[in-house]
């Protein structure tokens, strides 16, 4: 399949990767690449050229301004990007559009390309994007939500029409059978207000043991105020870093604390810990009672540090074979690839009936690499 892929722009899709979606948007387009399609990406201009990249904006994360959506550069920048790319793609020869922004253009002018397009729901509603999602018509269009509790956060809006949980690499977050011998817990991720990196560093020092952080600084303010002054021979922050030096990071911990102030849409770096075989404490928010199972985690109560710190003491006991387990069933990137690569030609088919016909001549889909039919629709998998 000749595949369009449409990133968000507030970040290269390259590594250090800025935060989960950037790192999904790069697995994709791989994994689809090493399939055999031809993916083309349409992404910022610092993002990773192996991958076929159409450079279509600068990066539009200026610190000096913000990403607020409001009269300022970067927005103009980034909505006239899109525009243009929305404008041009009537004129190119792809089978399938697949918008992983989350911007309102793409899917809001998803009626005047000539192709069918998927749009895949990242984040639960916000103004912007739901305006744009109100006035899309295409009738070969389809949305995907990447979990049971997206879908229905935006079933007043719109109706999914897949979930398909998002999935790693499960060779790049190696199974760790032992800990490193030196005790630690590990927190990891964008390090802003609302991944709540102050509460777990609070839990940690209840619990009495060494607090490992890793991840970018996007919220100055909130470093300098609530994080640095709180780091400590315990409590360390050592840097934004690669997959593999996170994978030895995170692979090393006793527990992972996951601590969202929002509702977490899916959780990224849940699958990451678990295929390392970490088990998880995790305030419960969003979908990540959806990833968890009593075996490689434990829930606590949002925002409740005592709660945080009793479920991490807890998920210490919990087997690690357990937690790579649940990565390999819940979380593994080759099916979810296969899910979307069966969404695709659902697509085309409907759009074009003749032409699905010569596609699936040359790519056979194995049974297993459907959709399960609890998530055929999100009607029938939030509800199931």
């Amino acid at each position: 399949m000749r595949i369009g892929i449409i990133a968000h722009l507030k970040h290269p899709i390259a590594e250090p990767f800025a935060g989960g979606l950037e790192m999904h948007t790069h697995l994709l387009a791989r994994s689809l690449r090493d399939r055999g399609h031809a993916v083309t990406l349409f992404a910022s201009s610092r993002s990773q050229p192996g991958i076929n990249l159409e450079a279509i904006c600068a990066e539009t994360a200026i610190q000096t301004v913000g990403t607020t959506e409001a009269s300022d550069v970067p927005f103009f920048r980034e909505h006239h990007a899109y525009l243009s790319l929305m404008t041009g793609l009537r004129h190119r020869d792809f089978d399938i559009i697949h918008n992983n922004s989350l911007h309102y253009l793409p899917v809001a002018m998803a009626d005047s390309l000539p192709m069918p397009m998927v749009t895949t729901l990242h984040t639960p509603p916000f103004c912007w994007l739901e305006s744009g999602i109100r006035l899309c018509t295409a009738r070969s269009h389809s949305f995907v939500a990447v979990s049971r509790s997206v879908a229905a956060l935006w079933n007043h809006v719109t109706h999914s029409d897949a979930v398909i949980w998002n999935g790693i690499d499960l060779q790049k977050f190696a199974f760790h059978p032992q800990p490193a011998a030196d005790p630690y817990l590990v927190w990891y991720g964008r390090i802003v207000p609302e991944k709540g990196l102050h509460l777990a560093i609070e839990a940690a020092r209840r619990i009495g043991l060494p607090l490992k952080i890793a991840g970018p600084i996007l919220d100055d303010d909130y470093y300098r105020t609530q994080i640095a002054p709180a780091l400590s021979q315990d409590v360390a922050h050592v840097g934004h870093l690669t997959h593999e030096q996170l994978a030895h990071l995170v692979g090393g911990a006793r527990t992972f604390l996951c601590t969202p102030m929002w509702d977490e849409p899916y959780g990224l770096v849940v699958a990451e810990a678990l295929a390392c075989g970490v088990p998880v404490a995790a305030f419960a928010r969003g979908a990540i009672p959806e990833i968890l199972d009593p075996k490689c985690g434990v829930l606590a109560i949002p925002d409740d540090v005592v709660s945080l710190a009793n479920a991490a003491l807890e998920a210490l006991a919990l087997d690690r074979s357990a937690c790579r387990t649940r990565a390999e069933q819940m979380c593994d990137a080759d099916r979810m690839v296969d899910n979307y690569e069966a969404l695709y030609l659902r697509q085309i088919a409907r759009a074009a009936p003749t032409v699905c016909s010569e596609k699936t001549a040359s790519i056979h889909l194995m049974p297993s690499t459907r959709l399960p039919h609890s998530a055929s629709s999100a009607s029938s998998a939030f509800l199931g």
